[in-house]
């Protein structure tokens, strides 16, 4: 069965325990956590603090973790940028442990400079998948690769290329990003589900306007179309709303985002029926 979740980071301005009692009045039933939420993350990152929401939030039916990506990459040329970067993604797996999540999603990292990628590039990326691989091994949490935008020092931007990935390693699985894909056309995005449908995970669903990524569904008939083809594979992990609040012409109070949330919940459980 589907679960209706939101990024933490859309209520980025508040507290942990706030963010968590926000969500249950969306009507969603899910939350991925992102590592980066400041409350969390410039705070020592105290992970009994969020286990004990979790705890007092038995309504979550499924929970879920973005490793942190602002600042960080894993293929950086600079080698302690890349080293910290893999630090953190492993400190993420071992979070999502202790939180009980069932997915951690990562980013694959880029090209450092704004050129495309060398050969030098994909061996720091094998690295990184080695260490990815290493860590995962007997952990209960599914790690999910996401897809970026196709720009020119992406690493991982094409149907193809994440399809030939996760066969290339059958214990990876595959974070979808809708906006991302959306960059490039919807029919991107129903190229991405028809070839990587068996490995799909978990879904960041946002519509893709403007130049720019990351709105509000606003009962789009763009986004009814990519739900209705999730429907189709008979999709069964979370959709993610993954919401960037500046996008908005206005800052929103709490109740604002709540409201929107709300619209986009009910449009979600409408398309998934």
């Amino acid at each position: 069965m589907v679960s209706f979740s939101v990024a933490s980071m859309f209520f980025h301005e508040y507290t942990t325990q706030e963010i968590f009692s926000f969500v249950p009045r969306t009507g969603l039933n899910a939350m991925e956590f992102w590592l980066e939420t400041p409350h969390f993350w410039l705070r020592n990152l105290p992970v009994d603090e969020v286990l004990a929401c979790r705890m007092a939030h038995p309504e979550f039916a499924i929970f879920t973790v973005h490793s942190p990506i602002l600042d960080l990459n894993p293929c950086s040329i600079n080698p302690e940028v890349a080293d910290i970067s893999l630090e953190y993604a492993v400190r993420s797996l071992r979070i999502a442990e202790q939180l009980g999540a069932t997915v951690l999603t990562v980013h694959p990292g880029r090209r450092t400079a704004k050129r495309p990628p060398s050969d030098a590039d994909l061996v720091r990326f094998d690295h990184y998948l080695s260490v990815l691989r290493k860590a995962a091994k007997g952990s209960p949490v599914r790690i999910g690769m996401e897809n970026m935008e196709p720009i020119v020092n992406s690493l991982l931007c094409t149907p193809e290329r994440m399809r030939s990935l996760l066969d290339d390693e059958p214990w990876l699985f595959f974070t979808l990003d809708v906006a991302h894909a959306c960059s490039k056309s919807e029919h991107e995005v129903t190229r991405y589900i028809d070839l990587c449908h068996d490995r799909l995970i978990n879904v960041h669903i946002s519509r893709f306007d403007h130049g720019k990524a990351h709105f509000s569904l606003d009962r789009h008939a763009s986004m009814a179309r990519v739900m209705g083809c999730l429907k189709d594979f008979r999709y069964d992990g979370c959709l993610t709303l993954e919401i960037e609040d500046l996008n908005f012409e206005r800052p929103l109070s709490a109740d604002e985002k709540i409201a929107v949330l709300a619209r986009d919940c009910a449009f979600m459980q409408e398309c998934m029926e």
